[in-house]
């Protein structure tokens, strides 16, 4: 196994600092990712109400998603050459101002320009944070920085749908961006100020690999956005969305091989993946997205049309998740840096795994609504012992040189997950809807008063057994951590 390298230009003074300015930018743009989910239906009630399906206003989150995952692996490489304190300040503005621009979009396809450049200023800074903990903490204490970065990622995701709820209740659905800007500015100005300026590294672009690889996404990640839109079929003339789907993945086989042969600077080390650690960690990482982004929109659907919960209150009901996530997670990094990361990773994974399945079998029209607060709090102490574990191996023994393109290759990893979990849970709830409905109630009804009761059941068993899709990809992914191996630094340290 490679062994762990340190950066030599190392900060001498703490980098906690640093890291705390870092995660206000980074929990920003995370919050984004699920904070509009809540806020589609105001958003389509005042700039697209002519319409009656929900195809244009689904691009509000499609463009965010599509400008966020395709130049990760460009913007990683970014940071290696100009500085990871430049580029994230950089895509800090670019957030900020394109927020503000969200905020004063008067019609659709304004917001959804506005949106697409929010993705890129997001895309500028996921790197970075990384690759920062990655060359400022020693291999020894990173634990307790990635378990900082892991709860932020986690509460993040949970936190969205709360927050959107609020402000679009209280304020209207500018404020979910508006709020942006003054917290926007705050964290410029601590990265600015407590962010090191570390030692950039000399890298020549990698023009073919930039090429091939943001086409693959783009084709891979559009086809699967927009699949349900077109039915799986036709989009235009000839070209069909498995079309799409398939031109992406041989372009990303191309890409691969390019990689292989490309002797001098290749935007994806491979090098990268001859760490058992690292590959095995992008195959979990890829899993937790997947799964954790398919498990909020049955859920959500369930709370709000099956039981008739307002945006708010169905948020709520994962409150324990985010509560104990962001607890926990800190405090399972200090552990994590004297102990084996399995040892908190597996169990970690376990009890999501547990979570997800109680909250299935509890999806009826019956169960207390209190009682779903039982498997969330579950799954929060599951995903204090997930994210950071994950986040921690991965990076433990990358050497200074590649931390910003291994830290681009993992959240590409952890975004496409997300996309792929987020497009095939949509299909298969299509799917179970026709199969369980009565017949002439396939729709989804009026959201705000949730569903009559003799649909209610059917409409319930459908996305219970929705959730059975994050349950198996989950499962997959404890699976494949149980190949991980004992990081080569615990070994080394002194008894």
């Amino acid at each position: 196994m490679t062994a762990p390298h340190t950066d030599p230009a190392q900060p001498t003074v703490s980098p906690w600092r640093a890291l705390w300015a870092l995660v206000v930018g980074f929990f920003m743009i995370l919050l984004d990712t699920t904070i509009v989910s809540v806020a589609n239906p105001a958003i389509k009630a005042a700039l697209d109400p002519a319409t009656a399906n929900l195809d244009n206003v689904v691009w509000v989150t499609s463009a965010y998603l599509l400008a966020y995952a395709v130049p990760l692996l460009l913007t990683g490489r970014l940071g290696d050459r100009f500085g990871p304190k430049r580029i994230y300040l950089t895509g800090l503005i670019v957030f900020t101002v394109s927020s503000l621009l969200c905020g004063l979009s008067g019609t659709l396809p304004l917001l959804i320009a506005a949106r697409a450049l929010q993705g890129l200023g997001a895309a500028m800074m996921t790197p970075q944070t990384m690759a920062v903990i990655t060359r400022t903490f020693p291999a020894t204490q990173r634990g307790a920085a990635m378990g900082l970065w892991g709860a932020t990622a986690g509460v993040a995701t949970l936190v969205g749908p709360i927050a959107g709820g609020v402000l679009v209740d209280a304020l209207g659905w500018e404020w979910i961006f508006f709020i942006n800007v003054p917290v926007g500015i705050i964290a410029w100005f601590l990265a600015f100020r407590l962010v090191p300026a570390l030692p950039t590294h000399p890298h020549r672009f990698d023009t073919t690999g930039v090429v091939l690889s943001g086409a693959s996404l783009f084709l891979i990640v559009f086809g699967l956005q927009e699949g349900e839109s077109y039915n799986w079929g036709q989009i235009w003339g000839p070209i069909s969305v498995w079309g799409l789907i398939i031109a992406g993945v041989v372009l990303g086989v191309i890409f691969v091989w390019n990689q292989a042969r490309t002797r001098n600077e290749p935007l994806v080390p491979l090098e990268l993946f001859r760490d058992r650690n690292f590959a095995v960690a992008n195959i979990g990482i890829a899993a937790v997205g997947c799964a954790v982004t398919s498990m909020a929109l049955p859920l959500m659907f369930f709370a709000q049309l099956g039981r008739g919960l307002t945006p708010t209150q169905a948020a709520l009901i994962t409150a324990p998740t985010a509560v104990l996530s962001g607890v926990l997670a800190p405090v399972l990094g200090r552990i994590l840096d004297r102990t084996d990361p399995r040892f908190i990773l597996l169990p970690g994974l376990a009890m999501v795994l547990l979570g997800l399945v109680w909250w299935s079998l509890w999806m009826t029209p019956d169960t207390p609504i209190l009682a779903f607060l039982m498997p969330a709090a579950v799954m929060g102490v599951g995903q204090a012992g997930m994210w950071g574990p994950l986040s921690t191996t991965a990076t433990r023994n990358l050497q200074p040189r590649l931390a910003g393109a291994g830290a681009g290759v993992y959240n590409t990893t952890r975004q496409i997950g997300s996309v792929i979990g987020s497009a095939a849970v949509a299909a298969l709830m299509q799917s179970r809807l026709s199969a369980l409905m009565p017949a002439g109630h396939e729709g989804l009804g009026d959201p705000h008063g949730g569903l009559p009761a003799f649909v209610a059941a059917p409409f319930s068993q459908a996305m219970s057994q929705a959730m059975w899709l994050p349950i198996a990809i989950l499962a997959l992914g404890l699976v494949a951590a149980c190949f991980l191996e004992r990081p080569s630094v615990l070994d080394k340290r002194p008894h």
